[in-house]
């Protein structure tokens, strides 16, 4: 066979059972800078127009490559007819242009000799899928290669993080063998950003305004802009943050684009680790490995436990949101403090005001320990008094029910309830008048909470949950790069993200 060029890294899987749809979507990602798509044949009711839909889009485009599909329903595809007619199929598909086939291995397993003569032609991918877990995958790749090919796709499904480590593994392992390894679901997604840059020879993109063929599938533009899958390389050093649920947050923009500012070799991921699957996710970061990551709900208290060192604060505060390997050792650390001293710092001297803080949950105690440290008058409310009063007990500050809260006035007063958060947007803490001259809500979807519009209607200043977000951000940054903090560029990314989502959760168009 001639030599071929390479692939490029990301391949628009495109699957619609119209013909219209298919050719629309094809072109707007042409139009985007798109250049290699899979055409799922098997979408359509006559794959057969589909072959001729493809030569048509590859005679008007002519620097672009295609990936003709057409699997098999007992293969989870939509095709309902023979193999010897799926086959028929890819060779026509070839005869149109397209410089690609993927036939699933049990399809190609009872046609070698048949295959032989697709492959004279252009590149053929055998294809595994396992839509149920993540087996045992040496065995699946010695099952695979036993037909020639240009590429093995293996995909599986992550049940747990370490799942992805071992689908990643394989590019290593079979170094000399041409694959293409994903994982499907949430708790995959990181293998299509980082498949690539371990040695896959692509990954797989959703078109930018539709659903994708497979769980986890996003688009092309976000691969490419909030990843940079195409700029990271092998030896780039991988952070992220664990969550549950973990969509939702935007410190992936915030933290790749200050790895973009810095000109850094680095890239930040979401991970979904259940409760259940923490331990397995420190197997993951190990093998990975992992540098460092930032740690959210629900795990915050419960990751303490697999540390090596803790600094003291966050001891005392029994929460961790901070992670980075340093020496072998897994070190903790909480910059929320930092997120919300500094924030605070910037309007008054902490240690001549009087603050009340309302809440008493996993964010107050945070809040609350680090404002007693930082020298401050603390009073605590909140809606169960008996949870108040033991936080009170624990950081030294003074019990308030609501009632009494609002007899009183303090310099400023901190919201660390979830209280107005998205989309219950309509919340407040308090709704009449608010018992302070500063207000600092630590919600930052929406940016302008009911509190802080209440707390404006009344004349008093108001500090945004942002401008927390980003300090404890910043912090995270400097203590894993050990370089100082793009902030106007985090800021810039924390708004988009923050947009992005609105208008996602609006109905609209999000690369999200």
């Amino acid at each position: 066979m001639t030599r071929r060029a390479a692939l490029p890294r990301i391949c628009i899987a495109l699957g619609f059972p119209e013909i219209d749809a298919l050719l629309s979507h094809a072109r707007e990602e042409y139009n985007a800078g798109e250049r290699f798509f899979e055409f799922r044949l098997d979408y359509l009711a006559s794959p057969e127009q589909g072959v001729a839909a493809m030569k048509k889009f590859l005679v008007r485009n002519s620097d672009c490559t295609v990936l003709a599909t057409c699997r098999r329903h007992q293969n989870h595809g939509y095709f309902n007819g023979s193999i010897e007619e799926q086959l028929q199929i890819l060779d026509a598909s070839i005869e149109a242009g397209a410089q690609a086939v993927d036939i699933e291995i049990e399809s190609a397993e009872t046609c070698p000799t048949k295959l032989e003569a697709l492959r004279s032609r252009a590149r053929l991918v055998i294809s595994y899928h396992n839509f149920e877990g993540t087996p045992p995958l040496d065995a699946v790749v010695r099952r695979m290669t036993r037909i020639a090919a240009d590429g093995y796709k293996i995909v599986t499904t992550a049940k747990k993080p370490s799942d992805n480590a071992r689908v990643l593994a394989l590019a290593k392992t079979y170094a000399k063998t041409p694959t293409i390894l994903l994982a499907m679901g949430e708790t995959g997604f990181p293998t299509r950003v980082l498949s690539p840059a371990a040695g896959g020879l692509y990954t797989y993109a959703a078109p930018n305004s539709a659903e994708g063929t497979a769980s986890g599938q996003v688009s092309a533009h976000q691969l490419r802009h909030l990843y940079r899958v195409d700029k990271f390389t092998k030896d780039a050093k991988m952070y992220g943050v664990i969550a549950d649920p973990v969509r939702h947050s935007i410190s992936p923009a915030i933290h790749n684009r200050a790895f973009q500012a810095r000109r850094l070799d680095a890239v930040y991921l979401p991970f979904l680790v259940r409760p259940a699957h923490l331990k397995d996710f420190f197997v993951f970061a190990a093998k990975m490995p992992l540098s460092g990551f930032s740690v959210t709900i629900p795990h915050k208290q419960k990751v303490i436990r697999y540390l090596d060192l803790v600094d003291p604060l966050a001891r005392r505060i029994g929460a961790v949101n901070t992670v980075w390997r340093k020496a072998g050792k897994w070190r903790g650390t909480n910059t929320d403090t930092d997120g919300v001293i500094r924030t605070l710092e910037k309007r008054l001297r902490l240690g001549k005001s009087s603050v009340l803080l309302a809440g008493n949950g996993g964010a107050a105690r945070g809040a609350a320990f680090a404002l007693k440290e930082a020298g401050a008058k603390l009073a605590i409310t909140g809606r169960n008094i008996d949870r108040v009063r033991a936080l009170a007990k624990a950081c030294d500050a003074e019990p308030l029910a609501r009632e009494q809260a609002s007899t009183r006035m303090f310099d400023v007063l901190v919201n660390s309830t979830p209280l107005g958060m998205f989309p219950e947007v309509e919340g407040s803490f308090f709704d009449g008048k608010i018992p302070a001259k500063l207000v600092f809500d630590m919600v930052y979807n929406p940016l302008e909470t009911q509190l802080l519009k209440i707390a404006k209607d009344q004349g008093a200043t108001v500090i945004r949950g942002i401008e927390m977000l980003l300090e404890q951000a910043a912090r995270q940054f400097e203590i894993w790069t050990g370089e100082s903090a793009p902030r106007p560029v985090m800021e810039k990314a924390a708004l988009e993200a923050l947009q992005a989502h609105k208008v996602h959760a609006a109905g609209g168009s999000s690369s999200e």
